[in-house]
């Protein structure tokens, strides 16, 4: 047996203190105070990894509470509704049961906030920035196609550290409605996201796997409270700078 394991050793033949779940106890009530104390104290690189690891513990902590304490909603069924004549203070209640459900739409709204759809192209190549941007001193000359808004303005030659050609601007995408199987033509309004870099999404460079933001006013699409959807995520599906226009397909 190896000579650091004396302590098991003895607890596998004589057990344990007859104190011992009393002070295991306090010590875990003891610990929170020591966190908090060493939280106070530490500062630097040290801070920065403790506070990360205490942030992951306390999301983890709150879903499980969250699923633990999940409010139930009603929801009324059809079956559920008795026949005949029902009195008036009774006509909300009848029909009810009481469900752990949340509606499609809010589903939809927290899905868009969180900024996760089931995209076509769930892994895109990564592109390296000599082949995104050529550079000459301290300017950057964008190589790939790009999306810039209605209200764009050059900044002037000194301030100016990306320079977007002309030639490589693109205002309108090809977007396949994958349901309808058709192809339309529709102003892009922004850029979602692009998987390459958050430089990239907040220049407008648009590259295969990029998800904008199109206007599908046209279309006629409604929610099911009747509103006109105006602007819906479609991902590009094609490399714009290669074929000239972009193709990409809308995420319903």
């Amino acid at each position: 047996m190896p000579q650091n394991e004396y302590i098991e050793q003895s607890i596998k033949r004589y057990g344990r203190r007859l104190n011992h779940e009393e002070r295991t106890r306090k010590r875990e009530a003891r610990k929170v105070h020591k966190d908090s104390i060493y939280a106070q104290k530490v500062h630097g690189l040290k801070a920065k990894l403790y506070n990360k690891k205490r942030h992951a513990e306390k999301i983890q902590m709150k879903k499980t509470i969250k699923q633990h304490e999940e409010k139930s909603a009603k929801q009324k069924t059809g079956d559920a509704v008795p026949e005949g004549a029902v009195p008036a203070y009774l006509l909300d209640r009848e029909g009810e049961k009481r469900a752990k459900i949340l509606s499609n739409m809010v589903k939809q709204k927290r899905k868009e906030k969180a900024g996760k759809w089931n995209v076509p192209l769930p892994k895109v190549r990564g592109i390296a920035e000599d082949e995104n941007v050529q550079t000459k001193a301290w300017k950057r000359m964008v190589t790939k196609a790009t999306f810039v808004g209605d209200g764009f303005t050059r900044k002037p030659p000194k301030y100016e550290r990306f320079i977007r050609p002309m030639a490589l601007r693109y205002k309108k995408a090809h977007v396949t409605h994958p349901e309808l199987g058709a192809t339309f033509q529709l102003p892009i309004i922004g850029v979602k996201k692009n998987p390459q870099s958050p430089l990239y999404t907040q220049l407008g460079v648009l590259t295969k796997g990029t998800v904008i933001e199109v206007n599908v006013s046209e279309l006629g699409l409604v929610t099911s409270g009747g509103k006109v959807v105006w602007g819906k995520y479609a991902q590009i599906t094609n490399n714009p700078e290669n074929d000239g226009c972009i193709n990409s397909v809308l995420l319903v």
